[in-house]
């Protein structure tokens, strides 16, 4: 096989020398000179050969020993796991009798290293969330660690550790009694971090500058609520760091942060005006239009009223009020007989009444209009609800909840607008009757008298 090929590539050689040998034509053109360079050809590659046989014995011999070093460390890695896994069988055993003095040595102190790693385990979990930490950092770390240690079965805790876990219990005790002042950094709103000092309400509250804190104890920083409860809830915290040991009013939160954190997610009065909409903002503009009308009603109402009873006090006819232009045409007319007088007191009282009733229907009807605007944004809103349910399905109850309680908004809004609206246009038109019923009377008064006179 190896002879056969040894010919293949001889007379591949041979090829490739007379295709080298026609391609240089020109510096060999007899046969001898091509026979020759067939031989040379033949020679280098027969050399070439015999190298590669040389090579791939030598080879060969690397490669057989290096299987036999490889058998060698594998037959010793065979012995050596026999002898490993024997071991591990006697050091279990081992291990098993050494447990088992353990636990006899212990005794009742097994069960009390059990109650200490609960203790330590939840009085880590109080300590995480503890204001107080934001005052004493680290004590958590404390505890967690030994936690773990006696979770494991190698470690027991020391008469230190266990003194140790009684003092930081104490100390969270104490300081959950006092009120105090210390400096930390403070994250603010604007995202500036602000070495200031704190006032420490017990485990309940921090404040600083007027404003609630809210400490976190994954990452142990202290910041700013972005949103801040009610004013009179930041006005006691301002007292209570102005204060110099003087009782004060202060809000706090039992909870640990529960109540606070609803108490600012809860939307002030702009949010729930904003919550309205554009129909809410409409019934709000609408009800500034009445009220100001109402008001400019209720002014000019108290003016006349106040000099119709000058007039009525005073025999001086003065044409500045209602009442003195109703008798002004009784002197205009000394010599019209009583129904002729009559009629020209009614046109007098009649020319009066538009005068006194101005923008009374434009109130009354922004306060039968204002509901219904509210009603409007409710069945616009509730439509918008259901068609976030059927997007959405029903299984986020808040987002029910928001989409009804925004609808809503427009109701209150309307009523709000419709029932002072209501009110002010009964007292209103009640004003302007009671100057008609004295215009009425006293020209009443005149028709009598002229007719007595007649």
């Amino acid at each position: 096989m190896f002879n056969t090929v040894k010919r293949i590539a001889v007379g591949l050689v041979a090829l490739s020398i007379s295709a080298g040998a026609m391609a240089q034509s020109d510096r060999a053109m007899d046969l001898d000179a091509l026979l020759k360079q067939l031989e040379e050809g033949q020679f280098a590659q027969s050399q070439q050969n015999k190298q590669r046989e040389r090579d791939f014995q030598a080879q060969r011999a690397e490669q057989d020993r290096i299987l036999r070093e490889t058998r060698e460390k594998r037959d010793q890695m065979l012995v050596q796991s026999e002898q490993l896994e024997t071991q591990f069988e006697e050091n279990e055993f081992k291990l098993a009798d050494l447990n088992g003095a353990l636990d006899t040595r212990l005794g009742s102190l097994k069960e009390l290293f059990g109650v200490l790693q609960q203790i330590a385990g939840d009085t880590k979990n109080k300590f995480y969330n503890s204001v107080i930490s934001a005052q004493i950092p680290g004590r958590s770390d404390f505890l967690d660690k030994m936690a773990q240690d006696m979770g494991s079965s190698s470690k027991l805790a020391s008469i230190e550790e266990i003194e140790r876990v009684w003092f930081e219990m104490q100390r969270e005790m104490t300081e959950s009694g006092k009120v105090t002042t210390f400096t930390t950094d403070v994250v603010e709103a604007g995202g500036e971090k602000v070495n200031k000092p704190v006032v420490r309400v017990g485990p309940f509250a921090l404040v600083s500058d007027g404003k609630y804190l809210d400490y976190n104890g994954v990452t142990g920083t202290v910041s700013e609520l972005i949103r801040q409860p009610a004013d009179r809830y930041n006005d006691s915290a301002a007292e209570l760091q102005a204060s110099s040991g003087e009782l004060v009013q202060f809000g706090i939160d039992p909870t640990g942060g529960s109540i606070l954190g609803l108490l600012v997610q809860a939307p002030n009065m702009k949010e729930r005006v904003e919550q309205g909409g554009p129909v809410g903002y409409i019934i709000l503009v609408v009800g500034a239009i009445g009220l100001l009308l109402a008001l400019e009603r209720l002014v000019s109402l108290s003016l006349i009223r106040m000099k119709v009873n000058k007039q009525l006090k005073s025999k001086e006819v003065k044409t500045n009020n209602p009442l003195g232009r109703v008798l002004k045409v009784r002197d205009d007319h000394p010599n019209a007989d009583v129904e002729a007088l009559e009629l020209h007191l009614t046109e007098a009282i009649l020319g009066e009444v538009p005068k006194l009733g101005r923008n009374l229907t434009i109130i009354k009807i922004i306060s039968v209009v204002a509901p219904l605007m509210g009603l409007l944004g409710t069945v616009t809103g509730m439509i918008n609800t259901f068609q976030a349910i059927t997007l959405f399905g029903t299984g986020d109850p808040k987002l029910m909840a928001g989409g009804i309680s925004t609808a809503l908004v427009t109701t209150v809004l309307g009523l709000v607008v419709a029932i002072p609206m209501t009110l002010l246009y009964a007292m209103l038109n009640t004003r302007s009757k009671n100057i008609v019923y004295i215009l009425q009377e006293q020209a009443s008064g005149v028709i009598a008298e002229r007719s007595e006179r007649g």
